[in-house]
């Protein structure tokens, strides 16, 4: 038979699916945004209704379709009613196709966006943009690739669409007959030439989308790789950086009170900033790192309270929660959390794009100069080193001037030269800071040099606070006393108004303060026990030695009280001495002498 020209199917089937796919990802990003992030039966059955027409066979699709639209049903005779009819007409074909394909879009956008890292996500609402920005900027550029993918798949769905379309548009030529169903007709009629003809017209189409989604990746990828911000002008006037200080001087004021119901466990926090920055210390899953998150507005509290500078930020009893965009409360997250796609200097000036241009871009440039980055402003975070792109997450924080700073162990993924070096580069940048502070850290001598005040956090509470020094000298609970290295922590109880039992040294210890009744346990840190002294002094005992560990400036000792260890034993003490001290020690006949300093032993209650 010969082969007809009539290319009106083409026609059809190339406009009927570039409506079908604009309308399929307006509508696919839309759901997939909604659903995002929630969790729960609700979504669940959502995403089920969702999906339904990638499973479902598309004349069952094509049947629920002329249910809705046909003449005799509601919205068809309203339609009606007005004058528009749309089965077996061109928008019933771009309605099917619509429909069989949204599936597609919906759940590629949806696995996109559930694969970009929520903490930028959260990096991006502190920065006191909105949330229509933090999707155009972060959600939506580092979902690209999976909507791209969307998109393509979608046109080939509505493409190769025909029992859906075939229900609910017809079979009429010129008018609703695409490609799909002119096969079906040629092969029908016995016309095989003209089937041929447009099956592989088809082929070829498809063959192209295949490649354009291979060919998007491809571009993506490479205006990744390009970036977008020159490095930043010099300044006129030289930026100094402020003198280095031995204690950060801050004179804002925030006020934490808040509960909230963990896995575990319920975080009752009750926090107040002073003069110098906050330590926050706990061990892991303590939930210090939840507590900066509902001060900072990313996690909501059940109940409590949060006052900075008199301005009330989250009220449970007001119902006030002030959203994290709008509280002024920068972030550093201990990885960073820096936009990938974004260079430096994007990165640093993303919560500025309400400031006019000049004003922002030249702030930009102050901040690149005080932490010593300029020349890293066309750079991108994959590229930085990791003290680097801690100190342009510092950048990105003070851009935005902010009432407080939270620091999330920032330097816990930094080896122990560089993050002195961080350190003292975060001590010079905050040094004119007046801010409030909170620092997160599980590292008591990180809190030690870097905070003036601490608070310690075991299982969800606060269970002592205050000056640095007072909470290392004189901890009351073996929490507290753990988390600020104490390493000889045992069982004891109280023996005389001034004295204590330690069942597992055998022993009795005189102590320079009274000791209270509620005493269960007593600590003394092993740097501060006293080796050769004379027997005549208090809490001097023998000792002999079972192992020792070499640091490179000091050795720990682990030492067994009172008799020459057997074997079967253990080690019941631990004690860190300078080498030095170790070289004159070692040549000493053993039993040792030990010595408990009474005014520093640690009374702790359990």
């Amino acid at each position: 038979m010969t082969l007809r020209t009539d290319l009106s199917p083409l026609y059809i089937s190339l406009a009927t699916t570039c409506v079908a796919t604009a309308g399929t990802f307006v509508l696919g990003v839309v759901a997939a945004r909604a659903m995002h992030g929630r969790r729960g039966n609700l979504r669940a059955w959502m995403d089920g209704v969702l999906t339904l027409p990638l499973v479902l066979p598309p004349t069952v699709v094509g049947f629920c379709l002329l249910l809705a639209f046909g003449r005799r049903s509601p919205l068809g005779l309203a339609l009606e009613h007005i004058g528009v009819m749309v089965v077996f007409s061109w928008p019933a074909t771009v309605i099917a196709a619509t429909v069989v394909a949204f599936p597609l879009m919906y759940r590629t956008a949806l696995a996109g966006f559930e694969q970009v890292n929520p903490t930028l996500l959260d990096a991006a609402r502190t920065l006191g943009v909105s949330e229509w920005t933090v999707f155009r900027r972060i959600l939506l550029p580092l979902a690209a690739p999976a909507v791209v993918a969307g998109t393509v798949l979608a046109f080939a769905r509505a493409l190769g669409e025909f029992g859906a379309t075939l229900m609910l548009a017809g079979n009429i030529p010129g008018r609703t007959q695409t490609i799909p169903i002119a096969i079906f007709s040629a092969v029908e009629d016995g016309n095989m030439a003209l089937a041929s003809f447009w099956v592989s017209l088809i082929v070829v189409i498809s063959i192209a989308m295949i490649r354009l989604l291979n060919l998007s990746g491809s571009v993506i990828k490479k205006q990744r790789n390009k970036g977008v911000l020159s490095a930043p002008h010099s300044l006129e006037a030289e930026i100094r950086p402020a003198p280095k200080s031995n204690q950060l001087d801050f004179a804002a004021l925030l006020q934490v009170n808040l509960c909230k119901e963990l896995d575990g466990f319920n975080l009752r926090v009750n926090l107040q900033t002073g003069k110098g920055a906050l330590g926050l210390l706990g061990a892991s899953g303590a939930g210090k790192s939840m507590t900066l998150r509902m001060i900072a507005g990313i996690a909501h509290p059940d109940s409590g309270r949060i006052i900075l500078n008199n301005r009330v930020l989250f009220d449970s009893d007001e119902r006030l929660n002030t959203p994290a965009a709008k509280r002024k409360i920068g972030v550093v997250f201990q990885d960073y959390a820096l936009f990938p796609h974004l260079t430096v200097a994007e990165n640093v000036g993303f919560g500025l794009m309400k400031m006019p241009e000049n004003a922002s871009r030249l702030r930009v440039d102050r901040l690149l100069n005080l932490l010593h980055i300029s020349e890293l402003a066309s750079r991108f975070p994959r590229e930085l080193s990791g003290g680097q792109r801690q100190r342009v997450a510092v950048a990105r924080c003070l851009a935005i001037e902010p009432d407080a700073l939270l620091f999330d162990e920032p330097f816990a993924a930094l080896d122990p030269h560089l993050r002195r070096q961080t350190e003292e580069q975060l001590r010079e940048t905050l040094s004119d800071y007046r801010g409030a502070v909170i620092f997160v850290t599980h590292d008591m001598q990180e809190a030690f040099r870097f905070c003036s005040d601490l608070a310690v956090l075991d299982e969800g509470c606060v269970i002592a606070s205050g000056p640095r020094n007072e909470l290392f000298d004189q901890p009351r609970t073996v929490a507290t006393a753990q988390l600020t290295g104490c390493k000889n922590i045992v069982s004891a109880r109280p023996s005389k108004p001034d004295a204590i039992w330690v069942q597992s040294w055998g022993c009795e210890l005189v102590s320079s303060f009274p000791v209270p009744d509620s005493l269960t346990h007593i600590g003394v840190r092993s740097h501060q026990i006293l080796l050769q002294q004379s027997p005549e002094r208090e809490n001097t005992f023998p000792c002999w030695l079972m192992e020792m560990s070499e640091a490179p400036h000091e050795v720990t000792l682990y030492l067994h009280l009172h008799t020459e260890p057997q074997n079967g034993d253990s080690a019941q003490l631990q004690a860190d001495i300078p080498k030095e001290a170790w070289h004159a020690l070692r040549i000493q006949a053993q039993p040792w002498r030990i010595t408990f300093d009474p005014a520093r032993l640690l009374l702790l209650q359990g």
